[in-house]
């Protein structure tokens, strides 16, 4: 539902799992990341490191987007290097504003 909602304003890849994901982002380095952190094979917290630990991915923007709250959750998010936390179920009109701001795009 997301995807589809965003591909309407930004070009949207997507993966089934983790390394799917790696593999994408190695290929394109993309202008924002939207993970969940239960995701198959390696988590999202995994991937946001793994992520985080390429250089040239460094700046790109995380979001996590996931169905666990809580502070422990969003800390752990965090550390992983995870620029937004948002918690699910959320309105997909409130995941678009957050992608412009974080990829500085007008409304």
């Amino acid at each position: 539902m997301y995807a589809e909602y965003l591909g309407e304003m930004f070009e949207v890849m997507q993966a089934a799992d983790g390394q799917e994901a790696l593999a994408l982002v190695a290929a394109s380095i993309p202008a924002l990341i939207i993970t969940d952190v239960t995701l198959p094979g390696i988590d999202g917290f995994e991937l946001i490191r793994q992520i985080r630990g390429n250089v040239s991915m460094r700046a790109v923007p995380v979001i996590c987007l996931s169905g666990h709250g809580g502070r422990a959750h969003e800390q752990r998010a965090r550390e992983a290097g995870c620029t937004r936390v948002i918690e699910k179920p959320c309105m997909p009109e409130m995941l678009a504003r957050t992608a412009r701001d974080l990829v500085r795009q007008p409304l």
